[in-house]
């Protein structure tokens, strides 16, 4: 991926660009200037390079366009947030490795963003230091599919929606199990875990990974052979933006039959909507590897004098096979949610993984290319892993909980199948065996700052309500579920709060391999894995 320009030209570029920035201010455009002089000096440049910057002082509206283009939770986009000295968009692998250099060089705090989905903010947003600079792999988006070794190469720019196009681009019985949001980029999602619809039948899309490319601190790129497998092992699951940039990977691809069957069914309260959660509770993570079904709870109806105000429990299913053997499944295993054969819809592999999105039927996958995420919104998350049923009295009380907030949301997903079969120390993912789902807690608001103390308060009081129903000892999280609340790294000691949430016991190997491999903490942020803890 070098280029076949000397640096005698590439010095030639710079030169011309700097007459395209004379214009600006030398006070606010010297960090940049020194920035794209040691990008020079440190790489082949042979285009020019003002086109892979956005900055502010430049031309504000652009800049504004390029920070929110991939950005989900519109709380961490408002003017009070501290902002990038400059976005930077390399258009090669070498671009990254001189960015890193350079940054350090420079004394430049480095946020890396691949697809902006990190619920808190951390790879467009820093909060306790700067100035700092947002490298954007968005262009770096090349997928390499090899249906003759079952694998794939997807660099981190590329979403998952892209992953799944280019793979049924070349079969219509291959697929990947990672994540149900086709906007995902392909970087962070992986390096959190990746769960997704097919997760019971092969586990995580980190499960699946066979090896990687990843610039260190220094500036070089690694594969798995050059990092060792301790830090290989460290980054298929072990949080975004602690242990380098990663480039690409390579996944494992795997069998998906012709016909896939979805479908999705409805319970409200007045429809034994309870009765049916709790029967489903005890049956998700037992039900035929090839069937994930997924709740979607919330709120529905007016708020009104009389309160006609209720909740919703839908069903969603997708299936690796044919309706018929579908039936026979719930018919043995979970009759209780009375699906039928008019509720389901056989497609493609990939038709079913639009519909799990949020496409509508009519789309063609093409439209996964877009890679826009079709959810923006002012939001708070959190999440939680359950190993016993919630009792029908805990459900009640949940539903009064949501009747309080605007706009709640909450999605279970089951576990069992692979996922029970893998062990945790596997990856540093730990939420396996015993784990019958995982719940994300979701509330958002469209009003900004106005409101948002109140849902957020609403969120932490659901939060605590929920504590003695759910993993304890510690109370898990999901780590690409990113949640400021379960602390920072403000001392060494608080690291532990959220390491142990988000790893369990393979939180202490995390900071060993960390400390060993970027022993100067360059790739931080306010939840990476530290260096040490007390």
């Amino acid at each position: 991926m070098a280029f076949a320009v000397s640096k005698r030209n590439a010095i030639m570029a710079f030169l011309v660009t700097l007459l395209l920035v004379v214009s600006v201010p030398l006070s606010s455009s010297t960090l940049q200037q020194d920035f794209m002089q040691c990008l020079v000096d440190n790489s082949d440049i042979s285009f020019p390079i003002t086109a892979s910057f956005f900055s502010p002082d430049q031309n504000a509206t652009l800049f504004k366009e390029e920070l929110e283009s991939t950005a989900q939770n519109l709380r961490y986009l408002t003017p009070s947030n501290p902002k990038p000295v400059f976005i930077f968009e390399p258009l090669y692998e070498t671009h990254v490795q001189a960015a890193v250099v350079c940054a350090k060089k420079l004394q430049l705090h480095l946020r890396v963003r691949s697809g902006g989905h990190d619920y808190e903010g951390l790879s467009f947003v820093s909060e306790n230091e700067t100035p700092f600079v947002i490298v954007d792999l968005s262009k770096l988006r090349q997928i390499d599919v090899d249906l003759d070794s079952n694998s794939a190469w997807a660099h981190a720019g590329a979403t998952i929606g892209e992953v799944y196009y280019r793979i049924q681009e070349k079969s219509q019985t291959h697929g990947f199990p990672a994540g149900l949001c086709s906007s995902l980029g392909v970087g962070g999602h992986l390096v959190g875990g990746a769960y997704g619809s097919m997760m019971r039948k092969f586990g995580l899309g980190a499960d699946n990974v066979l090896d990687a490319r990843i610039v260190d601190a220094n500036g070089k790129i690694l594969d798995r052979a050059a990092m060792g497998e301790d830090v290989f092992w460290a980054i298929r699951g072990g949080g975004g933006g602690s242990f380098g940039v990663i480039l690409a990977w390579k996944i494992k691809l795997v069998p998906v039959p012709a016909i896939v069957t979805v479908f999705t069914v409805t319970k409200t309260l007045e429809q034994d909507g309870t009765k049916v959660l709790y029967k489903w509770q005890q049956v998700a993570d037992k039900l035929d590897e090839d069937l994930f079904i997924r709740v979607i709870i919330q709120t529905a109806g007016k708020t009104t004098k009389t309160g006609n105000r209720t909740i919703s429990t839908s069903y969603q299913g997708q299936f690796l096979g044919d309706s018929n053997r579908l039936l026979q499944v719930m018919q043995k295993s979970f009759p209780e949610l009375g699906l039928t054969k008019k509720d389901c819809v056989e497609m493609s592999w990939i038709k079913s993984v639009m519909y799990i999105a949020g496409f509508p039927n009519s789309a063609a996958p093409e439209a996964l290319l877009d890679g826009k995420s079709l959810f923006k919104n002012h939001f708070k998350a959190k999440s939680d892993f359950v190993k016993e049923p919630i009792p029908v009295e805990g459900l009640e009380g949940l539903w009064k909980k949501l009747l309080q907030e605007d706009s709640p949301l909450t999605i279970w997903n089951p576990y069992g199948g692979m996922m029970a079969r893998i062990a945790e120390s596997e990856i540093p993912f730990p939420h396996r065996n015993g784990t019958l789902f995982k719940i994300q807690w979701l509330t958002t608001w469209s009003d900004g700052k106005a409101s948002e103390a109140k849902h957020m308060k609403w969120m932490r009081e659901m939060y605590s309500y929920m504590e003695k129903y759910v993993s304890k000892n510690p109370r898990a999280a999901y780590v690409n579920y990113r949640d400021l609340d379960l602390g920072v790294n403000e001392e060494e000691s608080d690291a532990r709060e959220w390491g142990s949430k988000y790893f369990k016991g393979n939180f202490e190997r995390l900071v060993k391999i960390k400390g060993e491999f970027d022993p100067e903490n360059l790739f931080r942020h306010e939840q990476s894995i530290p260096t040490k803890i007390g």
